[in-house]
């Protein structure tokens, strides 16, 4: 898989974690000038992120980035159920991230079903689901 193919799929997922490693990496890809050596950059940047727990702010980030891709298309009720969610948002009590995954497969958007973030958080929810 080449670089663009794997920023595409962790993108999100290093936003919520890193502000600062999210930006170190658009800087590595500026200009698309890829390299072997920033390419085990990239992986040293995605395995020491594995460990790292999102705060409120690296999620209100990334899901406000995440949202962009609904905003046009939500009903009002859905709007509405965003911003209670973003609200209320907390690492340990986040269901903001699973309605995203609702909307991201209620709106098809391939690019977002594609990402590391959502399907991760999707395996969480498919996990507790089974476990009640």
């Amino acid at each position: 898989m080449n670089w663009q193919k794997i920023w595409a799929v962790n993108k999100y997922w290093v936003m919520s974690k890193s502000q600062q490693q999210y930006d170190h990496i658009r800087l590595l890809a500026k200009n698309n000038q890829w390299t072997p050596q920033k390419s085990q950059e990239l992986d040293k940047i995605l395995d020491s992120l594995g460990s790292v727990s999102p705060t409120r702010k690296t999620l209100v980030t990334t899901y406000q980035h995440i949202w962009g891709y609904f905003k046009k298309e939500c009903t009002d009720e859905e709007l509405h159920q965003y911003l209670k969610l973003l609200d209320e948002l907390q690492p340990d009590n986040d269901s903001l991230g699973p309605f995203l995954v609702q909307l991201t497969a209620k709106y098809q958007i391939d690019y977002l079903q594609k990402s590391r973030l959502i399907i991760e958080l999707n395996e969480r929810e498919g996990q507790s689901i089974s476990k009640n």
